[in-house]
Protein backbone atom coordinates (compact mmCIF):
# COMPACT_ATOMS: atom_id res chain seq x y z
CA UNK A 1 0.00 0.00 0.00
CA UNK A 2 2.46 2.34 0.99
CA UNK A 3 3.99 1.73 -2.71
CA UNK A 4 0.59 2.56 -4.25
CA UNK A 5 0.31 5.83 -2.05
CA UNK A 6 3.51 7.06 -3.76
CA UNK A 7 2.23 6.41 -7.40
CA UNK A 8 0.87 9.93 -8.59
CA UNK A 9 -1.74 7.95 -10.86
CA UNK A 10 -3.01 5.63 -8.24
CA UNK A 11 -5.78 7.68 -7.68
CA UNK A 12 -6.71 7.74 -11.02
CA UNK A 13 -6.86 4.30 -11.46
CA UNK A 14 -9.33 4.31 -8.30
CA UNK A 15 -11.67 6.11 -9.59
CA UNK A 16 -11.52 5.70 -13.55
CA UNK A 17 -10.55 1.89 -13.68
CA UNK A 18 -8.50 0.38 -16.11
CA UNK A 19 -7.11 2.87 -18.97
CA UNK A 20 -6.83 2.12 -22.67
CA UNK A 21 -3.21 2.86 -22.03
CA UNK A 22 -0.95 2.77 -18.97
CA UNK A 23 2.95 3.05 -19.32
CA UNK A 24 5.92 5.41 -19.31
CA UNK A 25 3.91 6.89 -16.52
CA UNK A 26 0.97 8.20 -18.69
CA UNK A 27 -2.81 6.87 -18.64
CA UNK A 28 -5.24 7.52 -21.42
CA UNK A 29 -9.18 6.93 -20.82
CA UNK A 30 -12.01 6.81 -23.84
CA UNK A 31 -14.90 8.18 -23.06
CA UNK A 32 -16.64 11.79 -22.31
CA UNK A 33 -14.54 14.05 -20.42
CA UNK A 34 -17.12 15.70 -18.16
CA UNK A 35 -18.16 12.32 -16.98
CA UNK A 36 -14.81 10.91 -15.98
CA UNK A 37 -13.78 14.21 -14.76
CA UNK A 38 -16.73 14.00 -12.48
CA UNK A 39 -15.84 10.53 -11.09
CA UNK A 40 -12.39 12.11 -10.53
CA UNK A 41 -11.25 12.79 -6.99
CA UNK A 42 -11.16 16.87 -6.23
CA UNK A 43 -7.82 18.75 -5.84
CA UNK A 44 -5.92 16.29 -7.74
CA UNK A 45 -4.53 18.02 -11.09
CA UNK A 46 -1.37 20.82 -11.07
CA UNK A 47 -1.84 21.63 -14.75
CA UNK A 48 -4.63 21.15 -17.31
CA UNK A 49 -3.43 22.29 -20.94
CA UNK A 50 -6.02 21.12 -23.48
CA UNK A 51 -8.07 22.63 -26.41
CA UNK A 52 -11.65 21.77 -27.00
CA UNK A 53 -13.45 21.49 -29.93
CA UNK A 54 -14.21 24.69 -31.55
CA UNK A 55 -17.63 23.88 -32.71
CA UNK A 56 -16.71 24.66 -36.61
CA UNK A 57 -18.10 21.58 -37.41
CA UNK A 58 -14.28 19.68 -37.63
CA UNK A 59 -14.78 15.49 -37.95
CA UNK A 60 -14.49 14.84 -34.30
CA UNK A 61 -17.18 17.04 -32.86
CA UNK A 62 -20.69 17.61 -33.08
CA UNK A 63 -22.21 21.24 -33.74
CA UNK A 64 -23.82 22.59 -31.16
CA UNK A 65 -26.46 25.98 -30.92
CA UNK A 66 -23.87 29.01 -29.67
CA UNK A 67 -25.88 28.98 -26.52
CA UNK A 68 -25.33 25.50 -25.66
CA UNK A 69 -21.71 25.25 -26.92
CA UNK A 70 -20.91 27.98 -24.43
CA UNK A 71 -23.05 26.14 -21.70
CA UNK A 72 -20.77 22.76 -22.61
CA UNK A 73 -17.91 24.60 -21.99
CA UNK A 74 -19.07 26.25 -18.93
CA UNK A 75 -19.32 22.30 -17.60
CA UNK A 76 -16.60 21.23 -18.32
CA UNK A 77 -14.25 24.00 -16.82
CA UNK A 78 -15.96 23.77 -13.62
CA UNK A 79 -14.93 20.01 -13.78
CA UNK A 80 -11.02 20.74 -14.41
CA UNK A 81 -11.71 23.47 -11.46
CA UNK A 82 -13.38 21.29 -9.36
CA UNK A 83 -10.03 18.40 -9.89
CA UNK A 84 -7.26 20.74 -10.29
CA UNK A 85 -5.00 21.64 -7.34
CA UNK A 86 -5.48 24.20 -4.87
CA UNK A 87 -2.40 26.29 -6.63
CA UNK A 88 -3.25 24.47 -10.03
CA UNK A 89 -2.85 26.05 -13.35
CA UNK A 90 -5.09 25.79 -16.28
CA UNK A 91 -4.44 26.42 -19.80
CA UNK A 92 -6.89 27.11 -22.05
CA UNK A 93 -6.27 26.96 -26.18
CA UNK A 94 -9.28 28.40 -28.30
CA UNK A 95 -9.83 29.99 -32.15
CA UNK A 96 -12.89 31.49 -33.18
CA UNK A 97 -16.16 30.49 -34.22
CA UNK A 98 -18.88 32.15 -36.10
CA UNK A 99 -22.18 33.90 -34.43
CA UNK A 100 -25.07 34.00 -36.68
CA UNK A 101 -25.65 37.81 -37.23
CA UNK A 102 -23.39 39.43 -34.70
CA UNK A 103 -19.70 37.99 -35.93
CA UNK A 104 -17.84 35.86 -38.73
CA UNK A 105 -14.93 35.59 -36.38
CA UNK A 106 -15.29 35.92 -32.41
CA UNK A 107 -12.67 34.50 -30.77
CA UNK A 108 -14.35 32.28 -28.22
CA UNK A 109 -12.66 33.33 -25.14
CA UNK A 110 -15.19 36.72 -25.35
CA UNK A 111 -18.10 34.47 -24.82
CA UNK A 112 -16.28 32.42 -22.04
CA UNK A 113 -15.13 35.44 -19.71
CA UNK A 114 -17.51 35.19 -17.15
CA UNK A 115 -17.87 31.39 -17.03
CA UNK A 116 -14.69 30.76 -15.88
CA UNK A 117 -14.09 30.08 -12.15
CA UNK A 118 -10.11 30.63 -12.38
CA UNK A 119 -8.22 33.59 -11.92
CA UNK A 120 -7.14 34.92 -15.58
CA UNK A 121 -3.55 35.46 -15.34
CA UNK A 122 -2.46 36.03 -18.78
CA UNK A 123 -3.90 36.16 -22.61
CA UNK A 124 -1.13 34.40 -24.86
CA UNK A 125 -1.01 34.97 -28.71
CA UNK A 126 0.09 32.13 -30.73
CA UNK A 127 1.12 33.13 -33.78
CA UNK A 128 1.45 30.68 -36.12
CA UNK A 129 3.08 32.37 -39.61
CA UNK A 130 0.85 30.49 -42.18
CA UNK A 131 -2.70 29.14 -42.73
CA UNK A 132 -6.00 29.81 -44.85
CA UNK A 133 -6.09 32.79 -47.19
CA UNK A 134 -8.84 34.96 -46.56
CA UNK A 135 -10.24 37.52 -49.26
CA UNK A 136 -12.49 39.65 -47.41
CA UNK A 137 -10.59 40.02 -44.62
CA UNK A 138 -6.90 39.69 -43.39
CA UNK A 139 -5.48 36.06 -43.40
CA UNK A 140 -6.17 34.56 -39.44
CA UNK A 141 -2.56 33.88 -38.56
CA UNK A 142 -3.13 32.88 -34.58
CA UNK A 143 -5.18 31.38 -31.58
CA UNK A 144 -5.32 32.36 -28.04
CA UNK A 145 -4.04 30.73 -25.35
CA UNK A 146 -5.58 31.58 -20.93
CA UNK A 147 -3.30 31.51 -18.98
CA UNK A 148 -5.52 30.82 -15.42
CA UNK A 149 -4.83 29.40 -11.86
CA UNK A 150 -6.98 28.42 -8.98
CA UNK A 151 -5.14 30.66 -6.48
CA UNK A 152 -3.74 34.39 -7.68
CA UNK A 153 -2.04 34.20 -5.05
CA UNK A 154 -0.08 31.05 -5.50
CA UNK A 155 1.14 31.81 -9.04
CA UNK A 156 3.38 29.54 -10.38
CA UNK A 157 6.11 30.06 -13.20
CA UNK A 158 9.70 29.23 -13.84
CA UNK A 159 11.02 31.75 -16.33
CA UNK A 160 14.77 30.08 -16.16
CA UNK A 161 12.98 27.07 -17.74
CA UNK A 162 11.71 28.73 -21.16
CA UNK A 163 13.72 31.70 -21.49
CA UNK A 164 14.50 32.56 -25.12
CA UNK A 165 18.05 32.22 -25.95
CA UNK A 166 17.89 34.38 -28.75
CA UNK A 167 19.06 37.96 -26.96
CA UNK A 168 19.78 40.69 -29.59
CA UNK A 169 21.91 43.11 -28.14
CA UNK A 170 23.61 41.00 -25.45
CA UNK A 171 26.62 43.05 -24.79
CA UNK A 172 24.13 46.12 -23.17
CA UNK A 173 25.57 47.30 -19.98
CA UNK A 174 24.48 50.19 -17.29
CA UNK A 175 25.79 51.49 -14.47
CA UNK A 176 28.71 48.84 -15.19
CA UNK A 177 25.85 46.24 -14.82
CA UNK A 178 24.96 43.52 -17.83
CA UNK A 179 21.41 44.68 -18.67
CA UNK A 180 20.50 41.06 -19.91
CA UNK A 181 20.68 37.60 -18.44
CA UNK A 182 22.38 35.73 -20.78
CA UNK A 183 21.12 32.34 -20.42
CA UNK A 184 17.96 34.08 -22.20
CA UNK A 185 15.02 36.53 -22.05
CA UNK A 186 11.26 36.38 -21.31
CA UNK A 187 9.63 34.62 -24.52
CA UNK A 188 7.12 37.51 -23.91
CA UNK A 189 3.02 37.09 -24.65
CA UNK A 190 3.07 36.53 -28.51
CA UNK A 191 4.71 32.63 -29.36
CA UNK A 192 5.72 32.44 -32.84
CA UNK A 193 6.18 28.39 -33.66
CA UNK A 194 4.60 27.38 -36.89
CA UNK A 195 1.81 25.06 -37.22
CA UNK A 196 2.00 21.33 -37.95
CA UNK A 197 1.27 21.50 -41.25
CA UNK A 198 0.41 18.38 -43.55
CA UNK A 199 0.82 17.67 -47.39
CA UNK A 200 3.55 15.98 -49.48
CA UNK A 201 6.68 17.77 -48.87
CA UNK A 202 5.55 20.08 -46.70
CA UNK A 203 4.33 17.78 -44.00
CA UNK A 204 5.51 18.36 -40.32
CA UNK A 205 7.98 15.91 -38.82
CA UNK A 206 5.47 15.20 -35.42
CA UNK A 207 2.48 14.95 -38.24
CA UNK A 208 -0.20 12.56 -37.11
CA UNK A 209 -3.46 12.10 -39.28
CA UNK A 210 -5.26 14.28 -36.66
CA UNK A 211 -6.59 17.09 -38.53
CA UNK A 212 -5.94 19.66 -35.31
CA UNK A 213 -2.61 18.74 -33.97
CA UNK A 214 -0.55 21.23 -31.37
CA UNK A 215 3.26 21.60 -31.97
CA UNK A 216 5.04 20.21 -29.47
CA UNK A 217 7.33 23.57 -28.73
CA UNK A 218 4.12 25.10 -27.92
CA UNK A 219 2.80 22.71 -25.34
CA UNK A 220 6.79 21.94 -23.63
CA UNK A 221 6.91 26.26 -23.14
CA UNK A 222 3.78 25.63 -21.06
CA UNK A 223 4.68 22.92 -18.97
CA UNK A 224 7.93 23.77 -18.14
CA UNK A 225 6.80 27.19 -17.52
CA UNK A 226 3.66 26.53 -15.50
CA UNK A 227 4.44 23.00 -13.57
CA UNK A 228 6.95 21.70 -11.20
CA UNK A 229 8.96 18.70 -12.23
CA UNK A 230 6.30 16.26 -9.97
CA UNK A 231 3.61 18.18 -11.35
CA UNK A 232 0.18 15.94 -12.72
CA UNK A 233 -1.06 17.10 -15.99
CA UNK A 234 -4.38 16.58 -17.90
CA UNK A 235 -5.77 16.97 -20.95
CA UNK A 236 -9.23 16.51 -21.62
CA UNK A 237 -9.70 16.77 -25.13
CA UNK A 238 -5.99 14.88 -26.07
CA UNK A 239 -6.67 14.37 -29.28
CA UNK A 240 -3.17 13.01 -30.99
CA UNK A 241 -1.40 12.99 -27.81
CA UNK A 242 0.70 16.20 -27.77
CA UNK A 243 0.33 16.96 -24.17
CA UNK A 244 0.77 13.71 -23.22
CA UNK A 245 4.15 12.81 -25.29
CA UNK A 246 5.57 16.57 -24.17
CA UNK A 247 4.89 15.59 -20.32
CA UNK A 248 5.87 12.24 -20.89
CA UNK A 249 9.35 13.82 -21.92
CA UNK A 250 9.41 16.62 -19.28
CA UNK A 251 9.22 13.79 -16.70
CA UNK A 252 5.57 14.65 -15.38
CA UNK A 253 2.81 12.03 -14.79
CA UNK A 254 0.16 12.43 -17.40
CA UNK A 255 -3.58 11.82 -18.00
CA UNK A 256 -5.38 12.00 -20.95
CA UNK A 257 -9.31 12.04 -21.56
CA UNK A 258 -10.64 11.27 -25.58
CA UNK A 259 -13.94 9.90 -26.89
CA UNK A 260 -12.58 8.84 -30.23
CA UNK A 261 -11.36 5.46 -30.14
CA UNK A 262 -9.43 6.30 -33.37
CA UNK A 263 -7.32 9.08 -31.84
CA UNK A 264 -6.68 6.70 -28.58
CA UNK A 265 -5.15 4.32 -31.20
CA UNK A 266 -3.00 6.92 -32.69
CA UNK A 267 -1.86 8.36 -29.66
CA UNK A 268 -0.77 5.00 -28.42
CA UNK A 269 0.85 4.64 -31.35
CA UNK A 270 2.88 7.73 -30.99
CA UNK A 271 3.42 7.78 -26.77
CA UNK A 272 4.89 4.45 -27.28
CA UNK A 273 7.63 5.49 -30.64
CA UNK A 274 7.93 8.72 -28.07
CA UNK A 275 9.10 6.49 -25.19
CA UNK A 276 11.66 4.41 -27.60
CA UNK A 277 13.21 7.75 -28.83
CA UNK A 278 13.82 9.03 -25.74
CA UNK A 279 15.11 6.17 -23.84
CA UNK A 280 17.58 6.05 -26.89
CA UNK A 281 18.62 9.64 -27.01
CA UNK A 282 19.16 8.84 -22.61
CA UNK A 283 21.46 6.11 -23.37
CA UNK A 284 23.39 7.67 -26.24
CA UNK A 285 23.41 10.33 -23.92
CA UNK A 286 24.99 8.08 -20.98
CA UNK A 287 27.35 6.82 -23.21
CA UNK A 288 28.82 9.79 -24.85
CA UNK A 289 29.47 11.48 -20.77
Amino acid sequence: MAAASMDPLHAIRAALGTPAYDRHNVLLYEGDCIELMRRTPANVYDLTVTSPPYNIGKEYEAKRDVAEYVDWCAAWIAEVYRIAAADGAFWLNLGYLSVPNTARAIPIPYLLWDRVPFFLVQEVVWQYGAGVAAKLAYSPRNEKFLWYVRNKDAIYFNLDAVRDPNIKYPNQFKNGKRKVNLAGKNPGDVWSFPKVTSGRDRSSPERTPHPAQFPVAVIERIIKGCSRREALVLDPFMGSGTTAEVAMKLGRPVVGIERNPDYIEMATRRLDRAADNFAAEREQFSMSN
